[in-house]
């Protein structure tokens, strides 16, 4: 297994992490890395957002390990520096969100050859939500899951939303999907926005490190998504909402009053009908509530509560 850089200057994770690079089953490369910790009560998948990439869930990591758990986190196809999927890499774009699923295959893999201890958990941020839900829908096996604003439907006006079904769909027709959806732009968001008035934090501190990552490793950023990639979003995240929602998997779900990203409709909805699920609601609370210092302690210690209570559960049975 060859091993991938690891940037800690900016990652500010656990002491001993470790990256490598992968080829899923469909031929491409991508990066994973993990922070193990001795005597773990399990190890915690964690599934990023759009955009995203290892070293921004360092302070997760950090959280975990400091709680009793070993992480694993990827970079997705398509950002990080796993491999782009268009010769613009600043555009996030995917063939299907299903191949999605190839990427957690690796990583399930990549835990079990690092030996990582189980038993396993999730907790999936925004997009990373949406791959975890299809992912828990086929098996992935965890003992419990914790979703931090899932991407289980995108906040977009009556009007716009069937322009966005329409365009996005010819464009695949027509060859052009691989170009950036309306109104988005190749620069990152913390790179172009201020901190006043941004929809992703109220941690000042945190918004600045988010630029300054993508600033000391500017190979880590990415832009805006591609039309393809909101028409596969969409047309996935549609068919999740035609299915149940697991029975067995305990879930937790975080949900901020101020998320102006992701649609808390569906989000309530989606936990409304889970037989296991609670959903908490953070007063306040933006996109980014795990990067948030204010509600940071509190959503890491009802995950680990929540993780163990799971452990502990599965035993009693």
């Amino acid at each position: 297994m060859e091993t991938a850089p690891l940037f800690d200057d900016i990652a500010h994770g656990p002491a001993g992490g470790a990256a490598h690079w992968l080829k899923t089953s469909d031929g491409l490369r991508i990066r994973v890395g993990h922070w193990n910790k001795s005597n773990a009560q399990g190890t915690v998948l964690i599934f990023p957002g759009r955009t995203e990439f290892i070293e921004k869930y360092g302070v997760t990591a950090k959280a975990l390990h400091d709680r009793g758990f070993a992480s694993v986190v990827v970079d997705w196809r398509g950002q990080g520096i796993s491999d782009r999927m268009t010769p613009n890499r600043a555009i996030g774009h995917v063939g299907s969100f299903r191949d999605f699923q190839y990427d957690v295959a690796a990583v399930i893999a990549y835990a079990k050859a690092q030996n990582l201890p189980k038993p396993y958990f999730l907790i999936g941020h925004s997009m990373g939500g949406c791959i975890g839900l299809r992912a828990l829908n086929e098996g992935l096996d965890v003992q419990a899951a914790m979703f931090s604003a899932p991407m289980w439907g995108i906040q977009m006006s009556v009007a716009l939303r069937p322009i966005a079904w329409g365009l996005s769909a010819v464009s695949r027709q027509l060859g052009f999907d691989e170009t950036l959806a309306p109104g988005q732009f190749e620069q990152p968001y913390v790179l172009r926005a201020a901190f006043e008035g941004n929809a992703l934090t109220n941690d000042r501190a945190m918004f600045e490190t988010l630029g300054d990552q993508l600033r000391s490793y500017p190979d880590l950023a990415l832009g805006g998504p591609s039309l393809r990639w909101l028409n596969t979003s969409l047309r996935e995240m549609h068919r999740l909402n035609q299915q149940p929602s697991p029975r067995n998997i305990p879930c937790l779900t975080f949900l901020g009053s101020n998320e102006a990203i992701v649609d808390p409709t569906r989000i309530r909805a989606r936990m409304a009908r889970w037989p296991k699920g609670e959903l908490r609601l953070i007063a306040g609370g933006q996109h980014e509530m795990l990067m948030d210092s204010a509600v940071q302690t509190e959503m890491f210690d009802a995950a680990a509560a929540h993780f163990e209570a799971a452990s502990n559960a599965k035993v009693i049975a």
